[in-house]
């Protein structure tokens, strides 16, 4: 091939690479056809047949159309630069100067985008939502801080979840007598679990031992479930 080591392999909705250009002026002054030169690259027959169309280049005062990879390249480049949307702030700029004159009027910023929207000054197209300027606010992007919303800063946005049904699982090992600790009383007995691979349903060992003595004792549970860790251990206690 033309180009070494090329390597027509490519992900599916990929853009055209700047070796493929190369590879298609090659191919057309060889006099393929934009079919042949698709299946080559293994590419669609349109996206090939548009990239003709954006490089072709016209010369000798136009008498002559001729398809440059260096100029497909550039505008392909071009197009990309231009086909961002442009950031919603800069294309709302007049709503906001709307919004700022009435907040400072002592109309809430909720208020200010109805009374845009009433007065007809503004379409839905070139207003943002009142989520969107709480937005601004916090992001510092519009002349109104925080600071001078004080229902918002009264306002506590993260509810407080309680679980209704939650297990008591005893006292925490946290509250447990200092005599513990030392090691000098039988009886006191730690337990954990011993797992394999981590299968949802897979038998565990489940490990007991006293903290004096560090005697051990193990015993298989059905599984590493709450309810299955507590009948291998009554097991225990029950022989």
């Amino acid at each position: 091939m033309y180009i070494q080591n090329y390597n027509t392999e490519h992900r599916k909705g990929q853009h055209l690479l700047a070796e493929e250009r190369h590879e298609i002026e090659v191919r057309l002054k060889d006099g393929w056809s934009p079919y042949r030169i698709a299946k080559h690259l293994s590419r669609a027959y349109n996206t090939i047949k548009n990239e003709i169309a954006r490089g072709t280049v016209y010369l000798y005062n136009g008498k002559v159309a001729r398809y440059k990879a260096k100029d497909g390249e550039q505008q392909y480049k071009d197009n990309r630069r231009n086909s961002r949307r442009q950031y919603k702030r800069l294309e709302v700029s007049s709503f906001i100067n709307y919004v700022e004159e009435w907040f400072a009027k002592g109309w809430s910023l909720d208020a200010s985008v109805g009374k845009a929207l009433k007065s007809g000054k503004f379409h839905r197209g070139q207003i943002v939502c009142t989520k969107t300027l709480y937005n601004y606010v916090d992001n510092g992007l519009i002349g109104i801080k925080n600071i001078d919303l004080p229902e918002k800063l009264k306002r506590n946005t993260k509810k407080e979840k309680v679980r209704k049904h939650k297990r008591v699982l005893g006292d925490s090992i946290e509250l447990r007598p200092e005599s513990v600790e030392l090691r000098e009383e039988f009886g006191h007995w730690e337990v954990d679990t011993v797992l394999g691979s981590k299968y949802e349903d897979e038998p565990c060992t489940v490990t007991m031992t006293e903290r004096k003595t560090r005697n051990s004792i193990w015993i298989k549970a059905a599984n590493n479930t709450a309810d299955a860790v507590q009948e291998a251990i009554q097991s225990i206690i029950d022989y």
